[in-house]
C-alpha cells in the first residue's frame, strides 16, 4: 500500500502543472507582438472570437505561423498581407473599405435611411387620410336633423 501512496503523491503535482500556460516563443517581445497582432485578426473557426482568444486548433496553427513569419523578420503589415492573401478579408476584424465591402460598411446606414423614409411617407399618407373633411350645407342639415330627432325621442 505504501508504494501506491508514494506514487500518488508524486503524480498529483504533475497533473496540477499539466494545464499551466507555458511561453510558446523564446522571445517575450516577439510573443507580445504576436498577441497584439492576433487580437486584430478573426479566428476562422470561431467567427466572433479573436485569433488571440481562440482555443481552436486552426487558431493555434495560425498563431504559430505568425510567430514564424515574425521570427523571419517580416513586419506586421507583411504578416497581415500574407493572411489576407491566403484567407481573404474575412480574417480581418476591420475589413478595408473597397467596392467589394461597400455593402458591409454602408448597408446598415442605407437600410436605416430607407426605413426612416418609409416611416415618414407612411405618417404623411396617414395624416392626409385623417384630415378633417368639411361637410356640405346639405350634409350638415341632415346631421343636425338626425341629432335633433335622436335628442327629441330620448
Amino acid at each position: 500500500m505504501r508504494p501506491w501512496m508514494i506514487m500518488l503523491a508524486l503524480w498529483l503535482p504533475l497533473t496540477a502543472m499539466a494545464d499551466e500556460a507555458r511561453p510558446v516563443a523564446a522571445d517575450p517581445v516577439l510573443e507580445q507582438r504576436m498577441i497584439k497582432l492576433s487580437e486584430d485578426l478573426r479566428c476562422l473557426v470561431c467567427q466572433n472570437e479573436s485569433l488571440a482568444g481562440s482555443r481552436a486548433d486552426l487558431a493555434q496553427d495560425l498563431r504559430q505561423e505568425i510567430r514564424e513569419q515574425m521570427s523571419a523578420g517580416k513586419s506586421d503589415a507583411q504578416v497581415v498581407d500574407y493572411l489576407t492573401q491566403r484567407y481573404g478579408d474575412f480574417v480581418l476584424y476591420k475589413p478595408p473599405v473597397k467596392p467589394l465591402t461597400w455593402l458591409l460598411w454602408f448597408g446598415p446606414f442605407v437600410l436605416l435611411i430607407g426605413a426612416a423614409g418609409s416611416l415618414y411617407a407612411y405618417i404623411k399618407r396617414r395624416g392626409n387620410r385623417l384630415a378633417e373633411v368639411s361637410l356640405s350645407k346639405e350634409e350638415k342639415r341632415r346631421v343636425e336633423a338626425l341629432l335633433g330627432n335622436n335628442g327629441n325621442e330620448s
